[in-house]
Formats: structure tokens, sequence, C-alpha cells
């Protein structure tokens, strides 16, 4: 039943086609099936995969119009059954959501669920008013109340900041774990955009030795404030004085000559041609950005380096609370690297991110 003080609709921005703008949409609540809630939204953030959709060719899992969106958070407003413990909670939203019962889950395989459901490309998503979604994986925020703009933490962050955990911060926060990164390490972060500037946040915060490569001079200089030691323009140097460079710095840091962690974040066939370049003994790379198209690769370096490549999709829910406690103590920043705009914004935001996306997180704060 529809909690009677809430609206009875909800109001968003649907992709129609694939190649055009977002338009404004609105649709009646449905009633809610079993377990699954209805989250208002706080915060809903703007990712390369959502400007893949609109204007890269990437197809939806689910037939358009489709709103997109799948970094949010927001407050629980209404359950289905089961799911009742959760209302009046702060949540954010996990970007892939297991069904946490299949063979694949029961064995620690979570991201490849067959049954996983991603907002905004398996189901309408978070570019709106309001998103239902699976109950079982939201991540509750502690003391959060009602209202998104309460400071909640050092440095001003609110729940509308917290909504980038669900893609930009827990992405490479996963494939950091599971490239075992620790003190002593040297990590190469390619592509310092959304995802990359808190790829290296993250290292730096476990003692690695941090080297950022973008060809963005503004992403290289937002790199020195987010944990780079060292920022590099990958265009400006031949691949073997890159490798150079880098290997000068791990010395001068005291970091490993080998054993380097590479983490391709920057979804382009360039950033991946030159990650794989940079492949030394023992190293691992972990891909964590997309793109539709092929690089050029000699996989025989894999062999000849005894080195491994890692995919890395999505973040597993558990994961989610650390990251949280990370932003909430002020030891994580989410807050410098966000741009907060009303959702009213979207179309104009996609049509300019269209011809080059910036490096701050933009996300979409609905107003009641």
């Amino acid at each position: 039943m529809i909690v009677p003080d809430l609206p009875a609709t909800l109001h968003g921005y649907a992709l129609l086609d694939a190649g055009s703008l977002p338009q404004p949409v609105d649709r009646p609540f449905a009633p809610l099936e079993a377990g699954t809630v209805r989250v208002r939204v706080a915060g809903c953030g703007l990712c390369h995969t959502d400007l893949g959709f609109a204007f890269g060719g990437v197809r939806t899992r689910h037939a358009l119009p489709l709103i997109l969106g799948h970094e949010i958070s927001g407050f629980v407003e209404e359950a289905g059954a089961g799911a009742e413990a959760l209302v009046g909670r702060a949540v954010v939203v996990p970007a892939v959501i297991p069904c946490g019962a299949c063979a694949d889950c029961r064995d620690g395989f979570s991201m490849i669920c067959k049954r996983q459901i991603m907002p905004g490309n398996d189901a309408d998503g978070g570019f709106a008013t309001h998103v239902v979604v699976p109950g079982h994986a939201l991540c509750v925020v502690p003391s959060a109340g009602e209202d998104p703009d309460v400071v909640l933490g050092p440095g001003g962050v609110t729940l509308r900041h917290l909504a980038v955990i669900a893609d930009a911060v827990s992405t490479p926060f996963q494939a950091i774990k599971r490239a075992e990164v620790t003190s002593g390490d040297l990590v190469v972060v390619v592509g310092l955009g959304g995802v990359g500037s808190y790829a290296a946040q993250i290292a730096a915060l476990l003692g690695a030795a941090v080297v950022g490569l973008d060809v963005d001079p503004a992403r290289r200089a937002a790199g020195e404030s987010n944990g780079c030691g060292l920022t590099l323009d990958p265009c400006a140097l031949p691949p073997k004085e890159l490798r150079a460079a880098v290997s000068v710095y791990a010395k001068a840091m005291g970091a490993r000559a080998n054993r380097w962690k590479i983490l391709e974040c920057s979804g382009a066939v360039a950033g991946q041609e030159t990650a794989f370049g940079l492949l030394v003994h023992g190293a691992t790379l972990m891909i964590v950005g997309f793109t539709p198209q092929s690089p050029t690769l000699r996989l025989s370096n894999l062999m000849a380096f005894d080195a491994r490549a890692i995919g890395n999709w999505g973040c597993a829910p558990e994961l989610y609370p650390e990251i949280v406690d990370l932003a909430l103590s002020g030891r994580l920043d989410l807050v410098g690297g966000v741009d907060l705009r009303p959702l009213s914004a979207l179309p104009a935001t996609f049509a300019e991110a269209r011809h080059g996306h910036s490096g701050r997180r933009v996300v979409f704060a609905p107003t009641r």
C-alpha cells in the first residue's frame, strides 16, 4: 500500500532512443513485489557507463525506454513483504545487486550472479525522484536521519555525496582488494577521471606509492591532491621512457621494482594499451574501465612476466559498509570530487558530457 503522504508518481529522465538525450517522464507508482523497496533518491551519480548507453552504442539489458543511473543513495520510503525493517533507513544502493541465493553467490562469486540486478541497466535507475530495487543488499548508512543535506562527517559529506560509493568508489575499492595492494606497493592508475581519482585515494590510504596517468592536465593536477605522488601524461613519453619514469619514482619511494599493481580506469583503448605496456615481472593488471572497442595487445607478455590480468565488475555488497566508514570518518574524500547538480540539469549535463566528461563526478540531487 502507498503511504498516504507520498506522491503517487515518480518524476525522472528516461533514455527513449540510443543517441538521444534523456527526456522527462512521469510514472505512477506500481505495487511493490515481496523483498523490494521504493527508495526516495537523495543523489545519483553520472557514470561513463551511462554515457555509453546514451551515446556510445552500448546496449542496456532492459529495452528502451529506460531511466538510467546506477550510483544511488536515498531513503527507503516503502517496502514490499519481508523488507519492512528497511523503511525509514538511509541507504546506498549497490550498482550491482546479486541475488544472494544462487550457487555462484553462495560460493563467493556474486559478481557473476546470473540473476543480478543493475539499476539503470536491468530496470529503471536513479535519475528520478524514486527507484525500486531489491532490499536484501542495501547498505544502511548509520545516523543519517531523513534529510539528504545533513552533514554526516568531515568535509561536509552528506547522503547525496555517498551516491558515488555505488560505483566510482566501490568498483576501484574491490579492484584494489583483489590486487592485494599493501604498503610498499607501486600502484599505477591509468585514467584519473571519476573512478581513477578514487582508486588513487584508496591506494594511497593503504600506503602504496601511487603514479597517475592521464592526458588531461586538469585531471593530473587533481590527482596530485588525491594520493598521486607522481602524475604523467602518457602521450608525452614513448612507452619505454614512460616505464623508466615510473621505475625511477618507485625506486625513489622505496617501492618494489617488480610486482606493480596497475589499475586501468580510463575505459579507453589507448589507456588499456598503455596499462598493458607497463607490465613488469609479477605485475597485476586490473581492468576496471570499459570500452566496446578492442585494443591491440601481445598476450604473451603475461606469460613472459609471469603477470596476471583480472577483470573487475562492480563491487560485492558486503564491502560497502567499510567504504561508507572510510567516507564518514573523513579518511576518504568524496566531497572534493563531486559536483552536485539538481535533477533538472540532467539533459544539459548529458549534452555537455557528450563532448567531454570532467574528472569531477556529477551527482544529480532531486528535491521534494
